[in-house]
């Protein structure tokens, strides 16, 4: 929207060019800014209103011990998402060139998935309430219907759009760039990266501050990556795949940034509100987006290394507990839940797992040149 009214305002002379907001990095270090100020000062009001609407979160595990030591948590609001998205749409429609293709498939992946977290949160939190006995929002089976349908529609459009040859190139450690992709392989891998990214950031969110802090480097990594790709002197430099217009990405992901540390704000221990579903969907969901678009998924895995771990924690805490009809290889999954139930304090798992997470991302971006 800025973008738009400069340059209308450099054609119609008013004022003269060369103007900061031509320079994508500067939109995206301004989108991080709006994003934490316009969550900073709209917190207040959204929270009192969730709390009006009794939309109050009531933690249950299949743990008796867990249970008791998240007592205190009930009845905070959750579905703080909102927020996050709100902020990350706001926040792209001030910086962002609104005619780039990539943005707008960007803002369709956040809201088509923050609508599926918040119908989900919203079947949890008050059919349940009004109806004893009732189910607990969306199977899990659903939900990722809803996902792999997403990204078969975003693979498509992604593929065909520009035929840009190198958006096809896997562009990953050890493997040459010219081995292309087949749209149905594209499709398949689309798929799995959205909806895997989008369930880890799920499965991560359940301390004060954990997914909110931990999204907020993984995002701002990703700001830097879709800037490199998006720039043809850094992506040759780098030996990226240059994926025209894709840098317009980066204003996306500095918006994700500020809005999660504007939330981290509500978030931190003891929390004011959860984003529950209607955040944790939308910011896993739209940073795998970007990682299929600039080519960069496994990036995705390195920068994002703490989601990884929680995601495959889970998925082996199932798979030995049906195997062995009833052993566990963790007190509590996701992993978090484990180190907590070993004695370390809330916070103390937290800082810890953002500590790893920034060291994830330093080390993803130490290893771009590695081919």
């Amino acid at each position: 929207m800025l973008y738009w009214l400069y340059h209308f305002l450099e054609l119609h002379q008013i004022i003269s060019g060369g103007s900061s907001l031509d320079v994508v990095i500067f939109r995206s270090a301004m989108s991080v800014i709006s994003g934490f100020l316009i969550v900073l000062f709209a917190g207040g009001p959204v929270i009192r209103w969730l709390k009006k609407q009794k939309l109050g979160d009531q933690p249950e595990f299949h743990n008796e011990k867990l249970n008791a030591m998240t007592a205190n948590k009930a009845d905070t609001p959750t579905m703080g998402g909102v927020l996050i998205i709100g902020s990350i749409i706001l926040s792209t429609l001030l910086f962002a060139r609104l005619d780039n293709f990539y943005v707008r498939m960007g803002l369709v992946c956040l809201v088509y998935l923050g609508g599926v977290g918040a119908v989900d949160d919203w079947l949890k939190l008050t059919a349940k309430r009004r109806t004893p006995g009732s189910r607990d929002g969306f199977f899990w089976w659903e939900k990722l219907l809803f996902q792999i349908g997403l990204g078969m529609i975003l693979a498509f459009f992604i593929y065909h759009h520009g035929n840009y040859h190198q958006a096809h190139y896997l562009n990953w450690p050890l493997l040459p760039r010219d081995i292309v992709l087949p749209a149905w392989l594209f499709a398949i891998l689309t798929i799995c990266v959205i909806a895997g990214t989008s369930n880890a950031v799920n499965f991560t969110d359940g301390m004060d501050g954990l997914a909110s802090g931990c999204m907020a480097i993984v995002a701002f990594g990703f700001m830097i990556l879709a800037y490199v790709t998006g720039d043809a002197r850094w992506a040759g430099t780098l030996d990226f795949n240059h994926i025209r217009h894709s840098g317009e990405l980066a204003v996306i992901c500095g918006a994700m940034t500020g809005s999660c540390l504007g939330f981290l704000w509500y978030n931190c221990s003891p929390a004011s509100v959860f984003m529950g579903d209607t955040g944790s969907l939308p910011l896993g969901g739209v940073i795998g987006y970007v990682a299929v678009v600039i080519r960069q998924e496994p990036m995705l895995f390195l920068v994002g290394g703490i989601f990884v771990i929680e995601l495959m924690s889970v998925v082996l805490q199932i798979s030995i507990f049906k195997a062995t009809r009833g052993k566990r290889i963790f007190r509590c999954a996701p992993i978090h839940h484990h180190f907590h139930m070993a004695g370390w304090s809330e916070p103390q798992v937290v800082v810890r797992f953002w500590l790893l997470s920034a060291l994830f991302a330093a080390g993803a971006l130490a290893l771009v040149k590695l081919r």
